[in-house]
């Protein structure tokens, strides 16, 4: 067992003695602080954990940096692994376009949502921390399985309705720069791959680098788009796997900042409309949630007054319809 932070309290289960065991050598021994037995303490020496008098080994920072980046590796190439043998499972032909942009550690990728393949496909090219809700059935099976490997960030239903707490741990994240690039597909719902819709601006509000990506699935083959409403998620991966092919492009944006005269909600529409243009995709600014839920009287308004006013345009002073 190793300690969390450079240095950690330990007691000998014999006696009252208390240890304090320096970790900021880099090589050999490592030193045991007592006020009455100081002293040096070998690496690989066993002592006892306090209040549990669990046996500890004494390992050197060296070999827990070696085995932390021999666990990452070993996680990144098990993930891009599995990911790709899920890829030839969908019969997935899969085009990379400018790739120098790919997403690196630290940062934030957003993408146009379409499918839940959308990681697959993603993640055939890049290892990602996934943020989402936790799910019940096969998802949520796969979602604890992968929790176990690799730092990915999931949420409760609860914990979603909190949006203070989500951008607390999502910054958290974002802070570690060593960690993956978080993965988000802030429209919050899979879109028919026809059009974008409106960005959440949460994802905007967390700071660090964006890096946009652009899918666009070709319909020829198959319809990748999952209608949750209709099928379930075991049916939906039937009805994939069995249709001729799922061939799709990819395109890696230019990493984008935040301005100083721009908010979030701003920052997010910026995204949204470069995310579109690059994908050959309509720019729309409604709600994707609106196919679940109720549509707000607002918005039924703010449509009447543009239709009203594309009429009055058109007709003269008397109501005759100018041509």
């Amino acid at each position: 067992m190793v300690p969390d932070g450079p240095c950690r309290f330990l007691s000998d289960p014999d006696g009252p003695c208390r240890i304090l065991m320096d970790y900021s050598g880099r090589d050999g021994p490592l030193v045991a602080r007592d006020r009455n037995h100081p002293g040096r303490v070998p690496v690989g020496e066993q002592v006892w954990e306090p209040f549990t008098h669990r046996p500890l080994h004494v390992k050197s920072p060296r070999s827990n940096c070696l085995w932390v980046s021999l666990k990452s590796w070993l996680s990144e190439l098990v993930h891009l692994t599995c990911y790709r043998i899920c890829a030839r499972g969908l019969s997935a032909t899969i085009r990379y376009h400018n790739r120098e942009n790919r997403p690196r550690t630290g940062g934030i990728c957003v993408a146009n949502h379409t499918t839940p393949i959308d990681v697959v496909i993603l993640a055939n090219d890049r290892c990602y921390a996934m943020v989402g809700q936790i799910h019940g059935g096969l998802m949520g099976i796969m979602q604890r399985s992968m929790l176990r490997s690799c730092p990915h960030v999931w949420f409760e239903r609860s914990e979603m309705k909190d949006r203070h707490a989500v951008t607390r741990r999502l910054r958290a994240h974002v802070a570690a720069q060593t960690k993956l690039p978080i993965l988000i597909f802030p429209e919050g719902t899979c879109v028919n791959n026809t059009s974008v819709m409106m960005f959440k601006k949460g994802s905007f509000e967390i700071g660090g680098t964006i890096y946009p990506v652009a899918i666009k699935y070709d319909p020829r083959f198959g319809d990748a788009f999952w209608n949750s409403s209709k099928y379930t998620m075991v049916s939906y991966l039937l009805r994939t796997m069995t249709s001729w092919a799922v061939v799709v492009d990819v395109w890696y944006l230019p990493p984008m900042s935040i301005r100083v005269e721009e908010d979030a909600a701003h920052f997010a529409s910026r995204v949204k409309s470069a995310i579109a243009r690059r994908g050959g995709l309509l720019d729309l600014s409604w709600d994707g949630a609106l196919k679940r839920g109720k549509v707000k009287d607002s918005l039924k308004e703010e449509q009447q007054r543009m239709y009203s006013s594309i009429i009055s345009m058109g007709t003269g002073w008397n109501g005759s319809i100018l041509v």
